[in-house]
């Protein structure tokens, strides 16, 4: 069967021993087991349904609509089907239970694989739809993250003070205009997407460059307010049009030739925007169209901060207490030790912290899937400059935008000027101790989760110096699990440290002369860092 909706099946039928609604306001159940029920997957009128029959009759108020369902396993031949209301309130609600028993263990197992299978088309259909008109069904974005972080980032973003603190990023503004206004000949006469359009801004920039016309897709409250500000700009008005919703579930009239966006989070994705980019990207942008950035790289070095380290440490000491108002606090000194440590550090610091020089990880947006960023894993190999206490991981990041006449980088490295991202440093409650030329091996393994962020697996470890070396052993290692969802914002400046006296000044990494090791890229040449720009 193939039908407007995009999806491909045949209707599928499956004998069921029994099935029953339940009524989650009485509890109270409508059986329809007095004779083998049949249940039928099917695409009629382009919606995915499954429907039950019995003695060849429909059961009334037994159908389920597949993409707004859920299926629980109850037990080896028993399951529930759980549905959305369709009631006037906005606010969604699971009120509709279906009760489902098989004959057997096989027929379960094949129901509930053919039940995911016509999910999964059901997101991936394309269906037909008015230019800025927005599917009913659930789209990716509401399938992998959870209503109240949807709702939460959709509310921060739709305010017009946190629009300004991004707008006052002069570092990261400036950027963007440049790399639209020098690269006009990618512009020009071109149809342009805006991917979370915020205040509109990236979209004027790139009427003022010359577009054809540009389709600012913004799913938050501030598309009222673009369409203001936009509205207040007459002269690029007529070729901006603004169109409220997400671009998982948005369509547009016409293909772009451009898609122009800032997805990047703290460590590049967190917030998981890139996602939503490589999306507009399947889903809107022409064969070999351009996207402005292209590229990200995550940029990686442990560092050694001791000021840094015993703050954190110092948080938990309020549950060593062993009579707080008579109740001894100290049986959760461990936990709380280590919920410290669980958080990323957003701040600024000076360069000179780094042990090492630092190695990146590179994602291209032209060809990355959006799977691919469910789980990052990325291995680490430092040689240290100094010999100091290894504190964690600092990172940072930087986008390339690739025009065909200027290569602009925006960067958040230590050292350049600070960007409203700052940076981030992971720290391990257990520093390990280097010396100079000694190896450091590790791993940072990131996986995304529905909080719109990623839980990060941190491990680092000193390979054994000296006699007895050549045998490979390794003779500590720190490892840490931290929330990229709950950092601890300390965003101070620069500040100036103390030297440790077993470092000598000529032995300090500078901030201009840290080299970039880039792997695995053909465009090595186009992908090099400008360090005399930083």
């Amino acid at each position: 069967m193939d039908d407007s909706s995009g999806l491909k099946h045949t209707e599928l039928e499956f004998t069921l021993a029994a099935v029953s609604q339940l009524s989650s306001s009485s509890l109270s159940s409508s059986s329809s087991s007095s004779s083998s029920v049949i249940a039928r997957f099917s695409a009629d009128s382009g919606v995915a349904e499954l429907r039950f029959h019995r003695d060849s009759e429909f059961i009334d108020d037994f159908n389920v609509d597949i993409g707004t369902s859920q299926l629980f396993k109850l037990g080896p031949v028993q399951s529930l089907c759980v549905s959305e209301s369709s009631g006037a309130s906005k606010e969604k609600s699971y009120s509709r239970a279906v009760t489902i028993q098989f004959r057997n263990e096989d027929e379960s197992r094949d129901f509930h694989s053919a039940f995911e299978q016509w999910q999964k088309d059901v997101i991936q259909a394309g269906i037909h739809l008015p230019n800025g008109a927005i599917a009913a069904s659930k789209s990716k974005f509401d399938y992998k993250i959870e209503p109240s972080s949807a709702k939460m980032y959709f509310h921060y973003y739709g305010q017009l003070l946190h629009q300004q603190n991004m707008l006052q990023d002069y570092v990261r503004t400036g950027t963007y205009y440049a790399a639209v206004i020098e690269n006009r000949v990618d512009f020009t006469g071109r149809v342009v997407v805006d991917v979370g359009a915020g205040s509109g801004i990236l979209s004027l920039f790139a009427a003022q460059a010359g577009a054809k016309h540009v389709y600012a897709v913004e799913a938050s409250e501030m598309a009222e307010y673009a369409r203001k500000l936009i509205a207040g700009n007459p002269a690029l008005a007529q070729r901006i049009t603004v169109i409220k919703g997400k671009v998982e579930e948005v369509e547009l009239a016409e293909k772009a030739d451009i898609l122009i966006s800032e997805p990047m989070g703290t460590l590049l994705v967190n917030e998981r925007m890139l996602e939503s980019y490589i999306i507009a990207r399947d889903r809107f942008l022409v064969p070999n169209g351009k996207m402005f950035p292209s590229i990200g790289r995550i940029h990686m070095a442990p560092f050694s901060d001791e000021y840094l380290f015993v703050e954190i440490a110092n948080k938990a000491l309020f549950w060593q207490q062993q009579n707080y108002y008579g109740v001894d606090l100290t049986p959760l000194y461990g936990s709380a030790f280590q919920g410290y440590f669980s958080q990323p550090v957003v701040d600024a610091f000076d360069p000179r912290l780094l042990v090492s020089p630092p190695l990146c990880h590179v994602i291209d947006f032209n060809e990355i899937k959006e799977e691919d960023l469910f789980e990052i894993d990325i291995p680490l190999k430092f040689i240290a400059s100094v010999g100091t206490r290894v504190h964690g991981l600092a990172c940072w990041f930087d986008v390339l935008f690739n025009g065909s006449a200027v290569q602009r980088w925006l960067t958040t490295a230590p050292g350049a000027p600070t960007t409203h991202w700052y940076q981030i440093r992971c720290v391990l409650s257990q520093p390990i101790y280097v010396m100079a030329g000694q190896e450091i091996t590790g791993r940072l393994h990131m996986i995304a989760h529905n909080a719109q962020s990623y839980t990060m697996y941190l491990s680092l470890s000193a390979k054994m110096w000296g006699p007895g070396a050549v045998q490979g052993g390794i003779l500590q290692t720190s490892s840490g699990k931290l929330d990229l969802k709950e950092p601890y914002y300390r965003m101070s400046q620069p500040q100036s440290y103390t030297m440790a006296q077993d470092q000598q000044p000529q032995q300090l990494l500078q901030a201009q002369a840290i080299p970039i090791h880039i792997e695995d890229l053909d465009e090595a040449e186009l992908l090099r860092q400008p360090l005399e720009n930083t």
